[in-house]
């Protein structure tokens, strides 16, 4: 005699080996979500007028004042002395 496999339980095996061998494949995209490149954000390494990278919401500050630090938006090196089309003044900065 040969037993039949649940209908329902083989489903559900099925679904989550599909979730499972798709993790890797999501995952580099979750990372990155909602960053973009810094062509596409139009960065450049110098400051556009009084509006600089130190200054704006986004700005992840380096290890130290002054250096090199990240953004919530863009993607790669950011310099604090940067500016891009994302620029968006802190509340009170000078």
């Amino acid at each position: 005699m040969t037993e039949k496999m649940n209908p329902a339980s083989r489903r559900t095996v099925l679904i989550g080996a599909a979730m499972i061998t798709s993790l890797p494949l999501l995952a580099p995209q979750a990372a990155q979500a909602g960053v973009v490149t810094q062509a596409n954000a139009k960065y450049q390494a110098v400051p556009k007028g009084p509006n600089h990278c130190s200054i704006c919401s986004y700005f992840i500050a380096g290890p130290k004042p002054g250096a090199n630090g990240a953004c919530k938006q863009v993607a790669g090196v950011i310099s604090p002395n940067g500016w891009c089309q994302f620029f968006a003044k802190k509340p009170g900065a000078k």
